[in-house]
């Protein structure tokens, strides 16, 4: 295709050339896969910050385009015939992870044996199966059709758009679908300017990590620009010409955003039909330390809105979307929920938000709890990680499973829904660790809404304890050398207890014990639908069904 005469531009892409707002149209975009549950907020908030400064942006988020997912769905329903059912673990979890890896073998393929081998490895690895080369055949179908179906969405969107500047914010999990669009505009339209930025430089692509550099070489053809962290100030330079000439911008290199002057998410020309919940943000960062976490370590010091801004924002976006119901991107909300909850009752913001909260000792007390409800606060997702005090001082969680019993008890009480994320595997954690957890979900199952679980993953950079991990035990790559290039890059394991054989022996075994004590996992509409008649049944003042919330047919929360 030759280049549209609208995306001839008079310098080169990637230029550090001030651009004239008036001359720049901005493409702001995220590809699958990441749950759609609520719209693009990061996009949405460079969208915001951008327009403050003049320049005009669309957000296009193919992570809600119900046939690319349908990929997804046709996916899963194939590995059902490979994986067994009594060794799923958390197959949904652990299905994403194959296939973002498949992905990436995908598209980096040129040897056929070689990449029937490298994906007969990858099942291998994670589910301890043998897949067959019908099995992959059938899964290669379906990603033939997947890549050319969002080739095809982004054609359109060059087309309808014609922007100067694309922007995709990128995950591990959308890792591969979004190189493959990078590359895919490059070769239609090579003079435009291509960004990166996102999650993934926070672990996988961590800027000091192995797989860095080889990342630079492998795309230095079709990502012209990559921003390392927080992205407003660092995207607002560059446009204006302000940066040196680099390949990689970090936010620790400039001031960090200050949050009390900031404007709500822009989420214009999005169809929020298509998402569960609107998103919103109150802080930045996180004030604890979590050995396996890298949230400190993408966003530097944490910060936080005031309560009446967070208030005055939600309000606003109601008001402008019409949508009563927010997800909260946060680490972490505990500090400043009391405030905020005043503020929402004070001034009848008439919302319901889900956010992130620690099993701190203030989730403890009822009337905590119960303020909390009332200002609509009705789900509540903790990381209680694991039920093995032991482990738990492993983490750095300054948690003692008894405490995290107790504030189960008490958000349940009030009715509050409490999703439930745990990490199997931890290094150090012995099979008695292991039994103290499925003994902490038996006695708690009626105060756990839902339960998530995943396997403990190692960066060599990135989390809390990459470094002091890895002096402690040394490393090992998890996969054969001669595929890193199939997936660009090598992920690694931990030469210590419990070994990848023992977690997934743990996950199946996590996976019963919720079945058994009748905890879902839910990732479909009709599942989280029936998740919430169990929790209405179990606590006579559980919030209405999500179902009900996004119809709009539920009251607004009670403010007393």
């Amino acid at each position: 295709m030759a280049t549209l005469p609208h995306l001839r531009a008079k310098e080169p892409a990637g230029s550090l050339a001030p651009r004239k707002p008036e001359e720049t149209v901005i493409a702001l975009a995220t590809v699958p896969f990441w749950a759609p549950l609520s719209p693009p907020l990061g996009c949405a908030v460079l969208k915001s910050h951008l327009g403050q400064h003049g320049y005009r942006s669309t957000i296009k988020d193919f992570n809600a385009d119900q046939q690319l997912w349908g990929a997804a769905a046709d996916y899963f329903k194939v590995l059902r015939d490979v994986i067994p059912p009594d060794m799923v673990g958390n197959f949904h979890m652990m299905a994403f992870d194959a296939m973002t890896m498949h992905l990436m073998a995908w598209w980096r393929r040129r040897d056929p044996t070689e990449y029937h081998e490298f994906v007969k490895v990858i099942y291998q690895r994670k589910f301890f199966v043998q897949i067959s080369d019908g099995q992959i055949e059938a899964l290669d179908r379906i990603l033939d059709r997947f890549f050319a179906t969002l080739a095809s969405r982004l054609d359109a969107m060059l087309e309808e758009v014609r922007p100067s500047i694309v922007g995709l914010t990128v995950y591990s999990t959308s890792l591969a679908p979004s190189l493959f669009a990078f590359e895919h505009i490059r070769k239609r339209h090579p003079q435009i300017t291509t960004l990166m930025g996102g999650g993934v430089f926070a672990d996988y692509l961590h800027p000091t990590s192995p797989n860095f550099a080889y990342f630079l070489e492998q795309t230095a053809g079709f990502v012209d620009r990559i921003f390392v962290g927080e992205g407003e100030i660092l995207l607002s330079r560059f446009l204006k010409g302000e940066l040196p000439d680099e390949r990689v911008y970090s936010n620790s290199s400039v001031t960090q955003l200050d949050m009390s002057g900031v404007d709500p998410p822009d989420f214009a020309g999005l169809d929020l039909d298509a998402y569960v919940q609107m998103a919103a943000y109150a802080t930045r960062s996180c004030p604890f330390q979590c050995s396996f976490c890298s949230e400190t370590v993408q966003w530097g010091r944490f910060r936080s809105k005031q309560p009446r801004q967070i208030c005055s924002e939600l309000k606003q976006l109601r008001h402008r979307y019409g949508r009563s119901l927010f997800q909260f991107g946060d680490s972490l909300l505990n500090q400043v929920i009391d405030g905020l909850a005043r503020e929402l009752i004070d001034h009848s913001a008439n919302v319901y938000y889900d956010a992130y909260l620690r099993a701190d000792p203030e989730a403890c007390v009822p009337e905590n709890a119960s303020l909390w409800a009332h200002s609509g606060y009705y789900r509540a997702r903790l990381g209680i990680e694991s039920g093995s005090k032991h482990v738990l001082d492993l983490m750095q969680k300054e948690i003692a499973p008894q405490q995290a019993g107790e504030a189960l008890r008490c958000l349940a009480q009030a009715g509050i829904k409490t999703t439930t994320y745990w990490v199997i595997g931890h290094p150090g954690e012995t099979d008695g660790d292991f039994e103290e957890t499925l003994s902490f979900v038996s006695e708690h199952a009626t105060s756990i809404y839902e339960a998530d679980w995943h396997p403990f993953y190692y960066y060599p950079q990135g989390q809390v304890f990459s470094k002091k991990w890895s002096l402690r035990h040394g490393i090992d790559p998890q996969y054969p050398e001669e595929f890193r290039h199939l997936f660009l890059g090598q992920m690694w394991v931990l030469r210590t207890s419990p070994t990848p054989a023992e977690v997934f022996d743990r996950m199946n075994r996590f996976r019963e014990r919720c079945r058994k004590m009748g905890i879902p996992n839910p990732y479909t509409l009709v599942d989280i639908h029936r998740a919430d008649l169990r929790w209405q049944k179990l606590h006579a003042n559980a919030p209405p069904p999500i179902a009900y919330l996004m119809s709009g047919r539920a009251a607004p929360p009670p403010a007393s």
